[in-house]
This record gives C-alpha cells, sequence and structure tokens, in this order.
C-alpha cells in the first residue's frame, strides 16, 4: 500500500487499498462498493450485514455473504418479519453464517421495522436517499487520511438516532456510515483510485427515489 492508500493490482489498475488484491475482495470494490443503489431488498441486506460485521472484518461477511442470504430469504424484509423463534434456533445452528444470537434477532426485528419505514415512505430507498450529504458535508479531496479519521459523519450519526427512535437496532453511526458509503449515498473511493470517477458518472446519472 501507497502512503496515499492505493494499490496497484496485477492488471496496472490503482485502487484503494483496502482489499489488498485478494481476488473476491477487489472484484467487490469494483463492481459493487460506493454504486449507487435504489434496490429495497439490497438496501436492506446491506445495512443488516453491516450490522453481523459489528466487530469482525467486511471480507469475512462477504465470503458467507450467499449463506446469509440462504438463511434470510434473500433478505427479502417482508418475509424475514415472518420468521419466529424457530427460524432464530434455525439460524443459530447454521455454520455457514456468524451465530450471534442478538445480530439474528435484530435482523428479524428490522425486518418488521423495515416494513413501518416502507409503509411511511413508501420505499426504503426513499428514507435512505432523502440523507444524502450535500455537498457542505464532503471533504475537498477523498484522502486515505480523511477516510480513516472519519469513520462517521453528522448524516451517519442522524440517520442512526433516527433509526434507532424507530427500534431498528445494530444501526449505530460506524455501522451507518459503512452502509452509507457501499450503497453510494458517499463515494469514498480515493483520489487515484480507478474506480472513483466511474463512481462520480454513476451517481451524477443516478435518478434519486
Amino acid at each position: 500500500m501507497t502512503a496515499k492508500g492505493t494499490i496497484t493490482g496485477a492488471d496496472g489498475l490503482v485502487r484503494c487499498a483496502w482489499h489488498a488484491n485478494l481476488a473476491d475482495y477487489q472484484r467487490y470494490h469494483d463492481e459493487e462498493w460506493g454504486r449507487p443503489m435504489a434496490d429495497d431488498i439490497r438496501l436492506f441486506e446491506k445495512i443488516c450485514l453491516e450490522g453481523f460485521q459489528s466487530g469482525l472484518s467486511w471480507l469475512t461477511i462477504l465470503r458467507k455473504r450467499e449463506a446469509f442470504r440462504a438463511a434470510f430469504a434473500g433478505f427479502d424484509f417482508e418475509v424475514v418479519a415472518t420468521f419466529g423463534d424457530a427460524d432464530v434456533e434455525r439460524c443459530l445452528a447454521d455454520p455457514g453464517i456468524v451465530r450471534h444470537r442478538g445480530k439474528i434477532v435484530s435482523t428479524i426485528n428490522n425486518a418488521r421495522r423495515a416494513q413501518e419505514l416502507k409503509a411511511e415512505f413508501g420505499t426504503l430507498a426513499r428514507y435512505f436517499w432523502s440523507h444524502e450529504p450535500g455537498t457542505n458535508e464532503r471533504p475537498k479531496a477523498v484522502t486515505y487520511e480523511e477516510i480513516v479519521a472519519n469513520p462517521t459523519t453528522p448524516t451517519s450519526v442522524q440517520i442512526s438516532k433516527d433509526l434507532k427512535k424507530r427500534g431498528w437496532t445494530f444501526v449505530g453511526p460506524t455501522t451507518v456510515y459503512a452502509f452509507m458509503q457501499a450503497m453510494g449515498l458517499v463515494n469514498d473511493h480515493i483520489e487515484g483510485c480507478y474506480c472513483r470517477a466511474k463512481v462520480e458518472q454513476l451517481r451524477a446519472s443516478f435518478a434519486r427515489p
């Protein structure tokens, strides 16, 4: 990794260094991370998986993502909201996922809260994108130092507080900001990463819900 927080891949492209040139992690960086997302199922999936990641690495969760999808009905929150005690025990017995009772129960709870949010706003996407940070909150240059120094932002704190008031769990400000970064509410590909300009173009053409 360079002092600027970038790394050069075998293909000669310069990227954010956090994927460490691991093939699956690099693919996630190149094809998913930071691209604006308006699909409610994927938004719900991501905020739940960020909750599961608490205390772990995202790579651990990424490599278990398909097992999580199988365990939680593809993160269709309308289905997950119907889960009961038997489903909690089923998930606790599933070696493919993170078997943490609190986080499993949280996912079911949050599915029910997601139903309420959808009923109020029409879509989860409309709720989350209504909190997209303005340019006044964004740094003039997205650098490695800037990202490391700011694991939360005023907006992630605001969303976290609001979700908690609505009964969501495992949605602290750091978790919410990681969600924002991944779902494209901000573009935190650092300066020099070849994906930064691509994501900027996608955000520019993205139809906000």
